[in-house]
């Protein structure tokens, strides 16, 4: 079992930058690839950011990229999110989550491919 926590959400103005973790605990989840989505009222989830086991290899949704930056700390079994230029239409509730990959550097970008959820965090962007 893995349990992934996300920290870091809050309300920030239009412009800003906030920096998301996503701690891993139960099993180490450093060969296994990762990413974040995120879900706005009223939508269903969306991809964001996806990285592989080594970090190596990201991917983007072209909303964020550019502004967003997805990175890991193996030895602390831990994911990031730095999310600069926000803008009110990425105010959302933001997942990460563990892909079911393993050992690979082709990152993936829809939810079917991942197997453990954390709780969210809300990320709310005033204009």
């Amino acid at each position: 079992q893995v349990q992934l926590v996300e920290s870091g959400g809050g309300l920030v103005q239009a412009g800003g930058s906030l920096r998301l973790s996503c701690a891993a605990s139960g099993r180490t989840t450093s060969r296994y690839n990762m990413g974040w989505f995120r879900q706005a009222p009223g939508k269903e989830r969306e991809f964001v950011a996806a990285i592989s086991w080594s970090g190596d290899s990201t991917g983007y949704a072209d909303s964020v990229k550019g502004r967003f930056t997805i990175s890991r700390d193996n030895a602390k079994n831990t994911m990031y999110l730095q999310m600069n230029s926000l803008k009110p239409e990425d105010t959302a509730v933001y997942y990460c989550a563990k892909a079911k990959d393993y050992y690979s550097e082709y990152v993936r970008t829809t939810a079917y491919d991942y197997d453990y959820w954390g709780q969210g965090t809300q990320v709310t962007v005033s204009s």
